[in-house]
């Protein structure tokens, strides 16, 4: 498409931000163990639908692909259907379990107006099969091209029930220092961090409650650290492009320091006396509570910790790049392939959940008969870029290990060129933590998180979207506050939930039905046709070039803040030409009513993605069809879209009807 009409406007000349040919947008795959939480529809679900829309307006829905599923294998999901089963005399199997929880998300993904071309599930047919196959894939191209190598690794064991112990099934306190999880898990933490399981601090068996042993299992793991320096260089190119918020760059960049070992000041006596036995190391004092130990290499650092802990010596380790687990022993896993002589192994959740949105986007293009190869024309071409929303806390392993999982399959030198036909590193949109009543809420936490479904009993999805796209999770965490859940809020003050809300039902609600009353009175139900005041038309396009340049850069909040000042300029002009009085001077009253026609034509356009019931409900009334919507005329008037301007008749609009309608909670609480 091109970048539109050029509008004899100053501000229509500006230049305009490049966008690629075709668009895949993914959200991250929520478990398979529960229903959405409003984490996972405010903090991700809520900003990739927007950009999704904007996108099918913007480059054309032919060009746009939304993917996201539910996540069906992993340890939580194992544990949680364990549970299930003890406490709550549950029949079903995991598959049962999953298929239960996957349709519950998909109901409330499509209450939420969530517009995904496929949410699938990674443990389920047909999804399933397509899943394991490029998985299989994958690994045999890293296992051919050098990039992955086997590796024997203590792992949990509880001895009392005869049983290797998943993830979830240890808890612990993280071992990274600084960590300020609340849980910590065999070889993760809840904020992401990553380490060896026997670093984890006071494991205790979720079976038993007794401390576990650990046994050396043989899996397949990630050379992350031979692509160091790739993947600095990677990021160096992204940190100077700008185009990824600048907190997921320095988050990332963290992990390029080097293997250090953090030892308490309490410690200096032995750890003095046993320092002669460590690998060669640079001591820093600093001043801080810990001394670091600094080793050149990952080998030299894990011998270290050996001799740490033979000694007694308790540490912490800092953030680094280490080898990235692909495989694992889990019964309920993805199969991976035989290599190697390591029969029946699955893949560990984590590498087969950064896969999983290409074999999503092959089974959508196999449903639509495309050919086998058809995915390559979104993840390999040089036309395409796959935006990847997620949140904070998962920064870390959609950033370097999927890039170093992608690249590798190149070849034993890959490159930041990309060949075509190969696999691009997607553009990552992480954001900050969504709070609930200003803390930070999970199913494994103390503040329990409020139920995506149960929102919508005290609000409509257009009043949630649009509050959670306003809050700018982009710059800083923030926290949601609903009134009715709030049991501090005051009575005499308003729901912070509802401004952007109040936009919509009041303001813009009003802005519309205006213009169709008034062309209803006074011009038979038709749009008069006429030379749109060159100040609106001006307005109107700086409007649209604003808006275009905040979803450029994923900015919903300064989205929403255009549109919103254009709807409330909308409302001011109005007021002041009193167009729909009796005593209002005819040309004044039809001038009026072009040009507020023209703001309403651009206003519903811009609040398109974010609130697309409400305004597909005004375009259907405008008597139009979905040509409306597309970019590339984004600065033509209304009668451009008419078969017949000045003879087109809007659908007759009754008194008080609500384009963007209010909650049936919030209409019983006024007067």
């Amino acid at each position: 498409m091109s970048d539109g009409v050029v509008s004899t406007s100053g501000a229509a000349g500006r230049p305009r931000p490049a966008f690629p040919r075709r668009a895949l947008v993914t959200a991250g795959m929520p478990y398979g163990n529960k229903d959405l939480h409003f984490g996972h529809i405010g903090g991700v679900f809520v900003q990739a639908d927007v950009f999704a829309r904007f996108l099918r307006d913007r480059l054309g829905p032919e060009n746009v692909l939304f993917i996201s599923g539910t996540d069906c294998y992993g340890s939580p999901i194992v544990e949680h259907h364990r549970q299930l089963v003890a406490k709550e005399g549950f029949k079903g199997s995991l598959e049962d379990l999953v298929r239960l929880n996957h349709e519950r998300q998909r109901e409330t993904l499509r209450a939420w107006h969530i517009s995904l071309d496929l949410f699938a599930a990674s443990g389920l047919s047909p999804y399933r099969e397509i899943h394991e196959a490029f998985g299989a894939r994958l690994t045999r191209a890293l296992h051919a091209h050098g990039h992955i190598e086997r590796r024997t690794t203590p792992q949990f064991y509880d001895a009392q029930r005869g049983t290797f112990l998943n993830g979830r099934q240890v808890r612990g306190r993280c071992p990274v220092q600084g960590c300020a999880s609340e849980q910590a898990y065999a070889d993760e933490c809840s904020l992401g961090h990553q380490y060896e399981p026997r670093d984890l601090i006071e494991p205790r068996s979720a079976l038993t409650d007794r401390a576990p042993e650990m046994r050396d299992v043989g899996n397949w793991y990630l050379r992350v650290p031979e692509m160091r320096g790739l993947l600095r260089a990677w990021m160096e190119d992204v940190r100077d492009s700008g185009a990824w918020r600048p907190f997921i760059v320095s988050s990332l960049f963290e992990q390029f320091g080097a293997p250090t070992i953090h030892v308490t000041r309490n410690q200096i006596e032995r750890l003095d006396a046993v320092a002669p036995l460590l690998p060669s190391h640079a001591r820093r004092e600093g001043e801080g509570k810990s001394v670091q130990l600094v080793f050149d290499r990952l080998e030299e650092m894990e011998k270290g910790k050996g001799i740490l802990g033979a000694h007694g010596v308790r540490y912490r380790t800092g953030k680094t790049l280490v080898p990235f687990r692909l495989t694992g022993n889990l019964a309920w896993g993805l199969p991976a392939p035989e290599l190697g002589g390591l029969p029946g192994l699955t893949f560990w959740v984590w590498p087969e959940s950064l896969w999983a949105p290409i074999s999503f986007t092959i089974a959508h293009l196999t449903e639509r008969g495309c050919g086998p190869e058809a995915w390559q024309e979104w993840w390999c071409s040089r036309e395409a870029q796959v935006y990847q929303f997620i949140g904070e806390d998962n920064v870390y392993f959609y950033g370097l290990p999927e890039a170093a999982m992608f690249l590798g399959m190149q070849g034993p030198t890959p490159s930041l060129d990309v060949p075509e036909g190969h696999i691009r590193p997607p553009h990552l949109v992480a954001n900050r933590h969504l709070l609930f009543l200003d803390r930070k809420a999970s199913s494994s936490g103390v503040v329990k998180p409020p139920m995506a479904r149960d929102l919508l009993n005290h609000y409509t999805a257009e009043q949630l979207r649009a509050h959670f796209a306003s809050l700018g999770l982009g710059m800083r965490s923030t926290s949601f506050r609903p009134k009715p859940l709030d049991p501090n809020a005051n009575p005499a003050h308003g729901d912070p939930a509802l401004k952007e809300g109040n936009l919509l039902c009041n303001a813009f609600n009003r802005a519309v039905r205006s213009c169709f009353y008034t062309a209803q009175k006074f011009f038979d139900g038709r749009v008069p046709v006429g030379v749109i005041s060159p100040q609106v038309v001006d307005e109107c396009a700086r409007a649209v070039l604003d808006y275009e340049e905040a979803m450029h850069r994923h900015e919903f909040h300064r989205a929403i803040e255009v549109a919103g000042d254009l709807i409330r300029e909308t409302n001011q002009r109005w007021a002041r030409a009193k167009p729909f009085a009796d005593d209002c001077d005819p040309a004044l009253r039809r001038q009026a009513l072009i040009d507020a026609f023209h703001q309403v034509r651009t206003a519903i356009a811009l609040m398109h993605p974010i609130a697309p019931e409400g305004t597909e409900m005004v375009r259907e009334y405008l008597r139009l069809d979905v040509e409306f919507w597309r970019w590339d005329r984004i600065f033509e008037p209304l009668y451009a879209f008419m078969p017949s301007p000045g003879e087109h008749r809007l659908r007759f609009l009754e008194p008080r009807v609500d384009f963007f309608r209010k909650h049936p909670s919030q209409l019983a609480q006024e007067p």
